[in-house]
């Protein structure tokens, strides 16, 4: 009104009208303006398309619940290959780091020395059974002479006692013999038992056997191999508790190594120990496994898993289906309305790639497995049914024809 009064007080009656009749040409065209942008979103809105998310049934069956324990991979034989007799070390027969057989030769010790002493114990051998021979002659002359009263009594008691001391020389000497051969023995040593060798500890030329039966190598036997491990008491007490309802028998035993991957052979509980450790309050167990290609050595550190106990119906869902907010688990459900609603549950163990739900879910509900950051609690979705074992293809492994359909819905 105030623009108004001026142009009536200060301008012609021209610019009045003109003023006035640009006034009502604008103002409607900016409302109709107004009014194409709102029914242009309102109609965008509506044309929104419902987002399509994958589903899946929560199932309920008996599935096994399994625990997994710390272990360290072990032979189930171990032999060290010591020199026993003092000598030099000649040479040696094998290559370290490879598998021997049982009596295969390993290394040989200068035996020069004990084969002089074997002819020495076999020539004192042969001078007792000289000796032997002669107080053998002199007791059986004596004897009958004795007996007639020819010769004095005690003639015939000197020569029995040489007799015995002649029959006791012989045994000296034949021990000594054997002792002997064994130490001539000893200069050639042999695998006790087919295993692995590993890396030498003396090399040719050295003086062993000095004083200590000195340590050459080791070997261990690796097929099988054992894996020990600790068990607490009170889940020693839960798996005594389900013996009967578990399935742990030959070959159901998993070795996961070190790096994550799963040991392609199964294994068996070999030896449970006497007693629980009373510092430690574990107790010890050992489980064998097939190692035919020698992949396993000890000393190597991984978990044994087993089956603790079987879960009766329990309520599962897959892994990835299941949000944590604000330490709160919780998965998104699709009603039959197709609508969307958060629901808190309450998790149990972990199955493989399924989740135990203690409470918060029923059998035959559907959960979100793929597509979970585009559905909205209270919104309406578009649900598929996901395949056969709940395995869905993430996006970036979809096949080009299926990208491509999806570009084209989307353009729609």
């Amino acid at each position: 009104m105030a623009v108004l009064h001026g142009l009536l007080n200060g301008g012609s009656r021209a610019r009045v009208v003109t003023a006035l009749l640009i006034a009502g040409i604008v103002g409607p065209l900016t409302a109709c303006d107004g009014g194409k942008e709102g029914d242009k979103a309102k109609k965008a809105a509506a044309a929104a398309p419902v987002p399509t998310v994958v589903v899946m049934d929560v199932v309920q069956k008996t599935v096994p619940i399994f625990a997994e324990y710390v272990g360290q991979t072990d032979a189930r034989e171990t032999v060290e290959i010591r020199a026993r007799v003092q000598a030099f070390l000649d040479a040696q027969h094998f290559t370290e780091g490879t598998v021997v057989k049982k009596g295969a030769l390993l290394f040989t010790l200068d035996k020069r020395e004990y084969e002089a002493k074997l002819l020495q114990a076999k020539a004192e051998l042969e001078g007792a059974m000289a000796r032997l021979g002669k107080a053998e002659t002199d007791e059986k002359r004596l004897k009958p002479l004795a007996e007639r009263k020819a010769v004095p009594q005690q003639d015939y008691d000197n020569a029995a006692a040489n007799l015995q001391t002649a029959q006791a020389g012989v045994s000296a000497a034949k021990s000594g013999v054997v002792e002997a051969e064994l130490n001539l023995s000893y200069c050639t040593i042999t695998s006790p038992i087919t295993g692995l060798i590993g890396k030498r500890l003396v090399a040719p030329g050295n003086l062993v056997g000095k004083g200590e039966a000195t340590l050459l190598d080791t070997v261990s036997s690796i097929d099988p191999i054992r894996v020990n491990a600790t068990i607490s008491e009170a889940e020693y007490l839960r798996f005594f508790a389900t013996r009967n309802e578990r399935t742990n028998g030959p070959g159901q035993l998993e070795l996961i190594l070190a790096d994550g991957s799963v040991y392609p052979h199964k294994g068996k509980l070999a030896i449970v120990d006497r007693a629980v450790d009373q510092k430690t309050g574990t107790l010890n167990f050992s489980a064998e496994f097939p190692n035919p290609a020698g992949q396993l050595r000890p000393g190597q550190f991984g978990r044994v898993r087993a089956v603790a106990e079987m879960a009766k119906d329990a309520i599962l869902v897959p892994k990835r289906a299941v949000q944590e907010i604000q330490g709160m688990k919780s998965v998104l459900v699709v009603g039959a309305d197709n609508m969307v609603a958060l629901r808190t549950i309450q998790p149990g163990e972990t199955v493989g790639e399924m989740l135990i739900v203690r409470s918060g879910l029923k059998p035959g509900e559907r959960v979100i497995v793929d597509g979970i950051q585009k559905a909205r609690p209270g919104s309406a979705v578009n649900p598929t049914t996901a395949p056969a074992g709940g395995i869905t293809e993430p996006p970036s492994k979809a096949t080009p024809a299926a990208a491509k359909s999806a570009t084209k819905a989307g353009e729609k």
